[in-house]
């Protein structure tokens, strides 16, 4: 079982086919388009989606789109998926409530526990931010991921070599929405 999908193995029927049940993590760090933005690459319905690689020959089931309806279908156990992207927490349509769309979706799929963002995310401060969350889990495997993520905003804060990243355009779009027990 390959627990990292990369470049062109990352595409939308690795994702469908992938026993995803066997996995307590699940991140994906890519682009995401809010519904009415997925109308720009594909004719389809709007509805947000993760922008995974495109195969050689797209088809109506793989087009490089992991749209909220296809996310609804899977199957997971996962305690924590990560969505390192770009406006994960929006709505499925224009307008509609934050945590409808892609959010929604991962927990029909079985997802205990979602980082999102609401709006746009500095790739270069999100690496830094998500590496510090993992961190902040290994030192202390009892935070809840909410705690993890916010010693990562504060270790961010702090960062005394890199006074730019204190700004919380680079931190602040993120959150966590629910919580596995802690056993």
């Amino acid at each position: 079982m390959s627990p990292i999908a990369l470049e062109e193995a990352a595409g939308v029927t690795t994702v469908k086919n992938h026993p995803l049940t066997n996995y307590r993590v699940v991140y994906f760090a890519t682009h995401a388009l809010v519904a009415g933005e997925v109308e720009k690459f594909a004719k389809v319905k709007a509805e947000p989606a993760l922008v995974l690689s495109i195969p050689e020959k797209p088809t109506e089931d793989d087009d490089g789109l992991l749209r909220a309806s296809d996310v609804a279908m899977l199957k997971m156990n996962a305690d924590f998926v990560v969505l390192s992207a770009c406006n994960t927490a929006a709505g499925d349509k224009p307008g509609a409530e934050a945590l409808s769309g892609l959010a929604r979706a991962f927990f029909y799929a079985g997802a205990k526990s979602l980082v999102v963002s609401h709006w746009e995310v500095d790739s270069d401060a999100t690496v830094e931010l998500m590496d510090g969350l993992f961190e902040a889990l290994k030192v202390n495997p009892r935070l809840s991921h909410a705690e993890a993520l916010r010693a990562s905003m504060l270790r961010m804060i702090a960062n005394s070599s890199k006074p730019e990243s204190a700004q919380p355009q680079f931190w602040a779009p993120f959150v966590v929405v629910g919580e596995p027990q802690k056993q």
